[in-house]
């Protein structure tokens, strides 16, 4: 089964623009600069640049990455539903 990482709000809904394969793809989503992808992989120093972003990004609007696991969890997301379920 495959996995799909998104972020939930502080209401518990599911942010379908936000959607990734990895927590790593939903934060480059979310911070308002751009990361390249081979650096956060390679570099520590420039990933944990790129974490404090994310963090920030997360507590100022209230929002936590979360995982997806099933399709009906994914189609919760492309719908909008609260889902109860995510991890």
């Amino acid at each position: 089964m495959a996995a799909a990482w998104t972020v939930r709000d502080g209401n518990g809904q599911l942010l379908a623009d936000f959607t990734g394969g990895s927590p790593m793809e939903v934060g480059r989503r979310i911070v308002p600069g751009r990361y390249d992808a081979f650096r956060l992989q390679v570099s520590s120093s420039y990933r944990e640049v790129f974490d404090r972003a994310v963090n920030q990004v997360l507590d100022r609007q209230g929002w936590q990455i979360v995982r997806v696991k099933s399709a009906a969890r994914a189609s919760s997301i492309s719908t909008g539903a609260p889902c109860a379920q995510a991890a």
